[in-house]
């Protein structure tokens, strides 16, 4: 029985690795994405100075594991296989979640996962404690936690929201979009002020837990005295901040660096019982019961233990285990980067990739927000909306090329990001750091009017799907901890191997999806970023090109595939073909829509005159493509019901008559692929001319289709179904004609 818990206790410190090593990539976004995104420092530079700022946070971190011991649970009341049978399911919980998020590329809140499946496991084994001893709920669980970790969600996405809007509004005021000419007697203040408040969260909040901070003298002073200390380093980084100004250094580079390290060190530090906390529990608790049990098995010795400070011998090496980790993590993971790039882009101050869609909620807010800024704009006297709109004027930014946005915002955003926190710690609220951080970039992102028209539905739609995920975290963990930990306490040993299988198959397909969708994406992500970063419009121009014969061709073949899919189901009478290309069609289609309006984007980027000569086949090209995708979709739809309704199959008559039409498209669109991919058009017209003949054959049948539907009603439903289809195929080889002829031009 021993050996069995040791095994479990094995894997939960393998999974607190790898814990360490998706929750680093989550929470990354809270201290890399300013930095990142106005790029203050070279790629590199960003992550060697979060990776201190983690190593020290961690390395100096008092160890403060209560959470995850006596938090949530009343340990008096679990025996020792009821702590491992959650601390099991709270683990194989926050993995997955975790692993979840961050392969979609969204940001999460590590605690509320703790906590919430610390709720849900707990209260899989509380049931059986109130069912066999009578104990009450809140005997055996601590609800007020749970409580107040949901008051503070509420609370700082609302709170960070408002006050990084109105902050951040109110130093676009101050210093323009253009801030270099205002320096000389602002950048004193705001430099003073802004390393006063990220040095005095450093104190408070990274080195809060630290033993060498609790235990000095110096720390005695920031805890005694905060408003001093508070005064005395504004007036100290001024003074410092105005010398190093005159002497030509970048403020805002030191002030976003610097908060980088202190956002880094306090995420370490206080965030890291979120990753090793329930592992460690499971450790101390195997030694408690090794050590005392005295001959009480694991399901009558109880874990009074817990209810104690932690008296785990050589805790602080796991601590800087724990460091190294994360260290290297930061270093290595690609979905950090995916998980910062989505935050990036939900508050980019350029039209860059959107990574979501428009949504009716987004366009009724956006519909909403129009019409009262209408309203209100009758009221303010147009001299202050001149004013105003002056200091917002984007045409004189001092931008950086290829950056998201500039050195202020990333300032605002790390230095509002630290205060909060703090002032959430003051008032001992659990403010997560992920939440604070994220809501703050979006306000100064709307503040700094990088939502336009042309970008506030997808950039609303993002920050809906962000904020409900938080949410959909804190109910998917309570379930599926307590299903796990039901499991694990019902199914016993068979029952956790296969809850640790599950975890191993759930993480391993997750690295496959997230590496297939990372192929995907990237020749043309990196076309397009290409395309917004550069300033050489005969750069752009190129870059345009072949973005849109990358375009072309994929959006061809994919089309091709799908026409097969589709007419092999038809004349087949097989619903899986039908299906899988149905399927594959709306994909498409999706992929279609962020394509097209990156290549729009891309087209107004380009030189005036080039584009006022190609602008007619570039717009032909993109709406033949969506003519082909819509011609598509007019196809599949009644032939899946058709066939997924078991109706009659299609004749042998017509499957002989429409098999040769079926093969002919598909070779006029091989060749039209062909013609764009090698950027050869040479044997254009003859396949024009084919294209026509197709079509005058398609005609012919139709004509003949429909005498024989006046002569013979019996088999009108199939018969119409088979009119339409051969529709639907002229009209596809129809703008395939358009689409060859818009290459040619525009690539000419």
């Amino acid at each position: 029985m021993d050996f069995m818990y040791l095994g479990i206790l094995g894997f939960l410190l393998l999974l607190a690795v790898f814990d360490l090593s998706v929750g680093v990539a989550n929470d990354a976004v809270n201290f890399l994405s300013p930095a990142v995104g106005a790029r203050a420092a070279k790629f590199r530079i960003v992550l060697l100075v979060a990776a201190i700022g983690i190593f020290i946070g961690a390395s100096t971190s008092s160890g403060m594991m209560d959470i995850a011991r006596h938090g949530i649970l009343q340990p008096a009341h679990y025996s020792f296989a009821d702590v491992m049978c959650v601390f099991l399911a709270v683990s194989a919980t926050d993995v997955i979640l975790l692993d979840i998020f961050n392969t979609l590329g969204m940001p999460t809140s590590t605690t509320v996962s703790m906590v919430f499946g610390l709720l849900g496991g707990s209260t899989a084994l509380a049931l059986k404690h109130i069912l066999n001893e009578g104990l009450a709920y809140s005997q055996l669980i601590n609800t007020d936690k749970a409580l107040t970790v949901i008051f503070g969600i509420f609370l700082s996405v609302a709170i960070a929201f408002v006050v990084g809007l109105v902050v951040m509004w109110i130093t676009r005021i101050v210093f323009t979009f253009n801030y270099k000419k205002h320096l000389r007697w602002t950048i004193a203040i705001y430099g003073g002020i802004s390393i006063a408040l990220i040095f005095f969260f450093l104190m408070t909040t990274g080195f809060k837990n630290s033993p060498m901070v609790q235990n000095s003298d110096f720390g005695h002073f920031v805890q005694d005295h905060p408003v001093q200390l508070f005064i005395y380093t504004t007036l100290i980084a001024a003074v410092c901040v105005e010398i190093l100004h005159l002497l030509r250094v970048n403020i805002f580079r030191l002030i976003i660096l610097f908060g980088t390290f202190s956002l880094a060190m306090a995420f370490a530090g206080n965030d890291l019982v979120n990753f090793i906390g329930v592992p460690l529990a499971g450790l101390e608790s195997f030694l408690d019961f090794t050590n005392h049990a005295n001959g009480a098995t694991a399901d009558t010795y109880k874990m009074s233990v817990l209810a104690q400070d932690s008296t785990l011998p050589g805790v602080h090496l796991f601590l800087i285990g724990a460091g190294v980790i994360m260290t290297v993590a930061i270093w290595t993971s690609k979905k950090a980067q995916q998980v910062v790039q989505s935050t990036i882009n939900l508050s980019s101050q350029n039209e860059s990739e959107e990574v979501f869609s428009s949504s009716k909620v987004a366009r009724t807010t956006v519909r909403n927000v129009l019409n009262f800024n209408s309203k209100v704009a009758r009221y303010i006297p147009e001299s202050v909306q001149e004013w105003v709109n002056g200091r917002f004027n984007k045409d004189e930014a001092d931008q950086e090329e290829g950056v998201a946005f500039d050195l202020v915002r990333a300032s605002v955003n790390l230095v509002l990001a630290g205060l909060l926190i703090t002032v959430g710690t003051s008032f001992q609220l659990p403010l997560s750091t992920t939440y604070v951080a994220f809501m703050v970039a979006m306000g100064s992102s709307l503040a700094d009017r990088a939502w336009g028209r042309e970008t506030a539905v997808y950039r609303i739609t993002g920050v809906i799907t962000v904020v409900g995920g938080w949410f959909i975290t804190a109910g998917a963990a309570f379930i599926l901890a307590f299903l796990i930990g039901t499991l694990n306490n019902v199914g016993g040993v068979i029952a956790m191997a296969g809850i640790i299988l599950l975890i191993a198959f759930t993480m391993i397909s997750n690295n496959r999806r997230f590496k297939k969708k990372q192929e995907q994406s990237e020749n043309v992500d990196v076309l397009f970023r290409q395309m917004v970063n550069s300033r050489d419009k005969k750069e752009v121009w190129q870059l345009l090109l072949r973005h849109t014969q990358d375009t072309q061709v994929h959006l061809i073949a994919a089309s091709r595939e799908i026409f097969k899919g589709v007419t092999h189901g038809l004349t087949n009478d097989n619903v899986r073909s039908v299906r899988t290309a149905d399927s594959k069609l709306k994909e498409e289609r999706e992929m279609w829509k962020r394509y097209r309006r990156k290549e729009i984007l891309g087209m107004r980027r380009v030189d005036s005159l080039v584009a006022v000569e190609k602008n007619t086949w570039f717009y032909l090209g993109t709406n033949s493509i969506s003519q082909i995708l819509y011609g598509l979709k007019r196809m599949s739809e009644p032939i899946l019901e058709h066939v997924d309704n078991n109706f009659n199959p299609l004749p042998d008559a017509y499957v002989e008559e429409y098999t040769p039409i079926i093969e002919r498209t598909d070779h006029l669109l091989e060749e039209i692929q062909k013609c764009i991919d090698q950027n050869d058009f040479s044997q254009s017209d003859q396949i024009l001319v084919e294209g026509n003949a197709l079509k005058s054959d398609i005609s012919a049948i139709r004509h003949s289709l429909l005498e024989r539907i006046q002569n013979d009603e019996s088999s009108l439903k199939i018969a119409l179904l088979y009119l339409s289809t051969l529709q639907e195929t002229q009209e596809i080889i129809s703008n395939a004609r358009h689409l060859l002829r818009a290459a040619k031009r525009f690539c000419a």
